[in-house]
């Protein structure tokens, strides 16, 4: 039998990467931002979506409001130092009992972050909203996802009229005071600040409240391919890069799924590793307080490398 490529043994084993050395681990410091992905059904089909949503993929089912709340009980019986939670998809207001998460996870105080494509399925939601804004005010924030500050670019990764649905989606947000960010992309032939000086130019054409100077506002993640071959993470990168493991989002952040066919939700290590079973943590939040091994090559690419975080916080 040939031995393997050194591509199919790279991010296999949890302890040694492919040449031998110990590979990174990142502890869980605080619990501060615990994440939901209310389910993976989309309204549209994106080219790059890094979990595969559309409007047929349902691998993770819909959470159910006892669901969420199971763990927001959790928080509050275990005294956890969650701070923020977060929702997220597919698109989170596909899911029937949306509203009623928010007003739960709002009542309780907790910072709260949607992240959506401002598109119809929220649009449908406007007067929930509006309540949902009064009674709680800065507590509720959007982060809506702009592929490119250019329409032409966003439509092609989401489909044609689509910057269009997102832009109404905005001004709706912006004119009713709702707290909104942007998750905008950093493309290769595009240095960050000239895209930050483009989605300027737009906002201000349109009236819509985002500061593009704040790296919270603005968001600007390093594009997620499957394609390349990334470095492994070993413990010596840390301080190669001048890193520590308190700054990826694992060391601060969990996230709640639930699994066509399971019985109940899991928790998993991050937002970006929803399918691959080795990253599934347990099914409490206690039981999920264990180190992670960067195992997966989105953790070197977007995490490390990449140096994104889902869980910004704000200033």
């Amino acid at each position: 039998m040939n031995a393997p490529t050194l591509i199919t043994a790279k991010f296999v084993d949890p302890v040694r990467t492919a040449k031998g050395e110990r590979r990174a681990r990142v502890h869980l410091k605080r619990l501060e931002t615990l994440w939901f992905n209310t389910g993976t059904l989309c309204n549209i089909t994106c080219q790059n979506c890094y979990i595969e949503s559309s409007p047929s993929n349902d691998r993770l089912v819909y959470l159910s409001l006892a669901d969420v709340t199971a763990y927001l009980d959790e928080v509050r019986a275990e005294r956890l130092p969650v701070r923020m939670i977060g929702f997220t998809g597919g698109e989170p207001f596909m899911n029937r009992d949306m509203i009623a998460i928010l007003t739960e996870t709002l009542e309780r105080g907790f910072e709260t972050l949607v992240l959506t494509n401002a598109m119809r399925p929220m649009m449908r939601r406007q007067e929930q909203l509006r309540r949902l804004r009064e009674a709680h005010g800065g507590l509720l924030r959007f982060r809506v996802s702009l592929d490119s500050h250019h329409a032409a670019i966003h439509d092609a990764e989401r489909g044609v009229g689509s910057f269009a649905k997102a832009m109404e989606g905005l001004r709706f947000l912006s004119r009713e005071g709702f707290q909104i960010e942007i998750a905008g992309r950093h493309l290769d032939d595009e240095p960050e600040a000239v895209a930050r000086a483009g989605y300027r130019e737009l906002f201000d054409r349109e009236a819509i409240a985002v500061d593009c100077d704040d790296p919270v506002q603005l968001v600007i993640f390093p594009e997620i391919t499957s394609d390349g071959n990334p470095p492994e993470i070993t413990e010596a990168c840390w301080g190669i890069l001048n890193k520590s493991p308190d700054d990826v989002m694992c060391a601060t952040s969990r996230m709640v799924v639930r699994r066509k066919g399971a019985d109940a939700p899991a928790v998993v290590a991050c937002t970006l590793i929803a399918y691959d079973e080795r990253f599934e943590l347990g099914r409490t939040l206690k039981q999920a307080e264990v180190a992670v091994p960067l195992n997966h090559r989105s953790c070197a690419t977007f995490c490390v490398l990449g140096g994104a975080a889902c869980g910004v916080k704000k200033s």
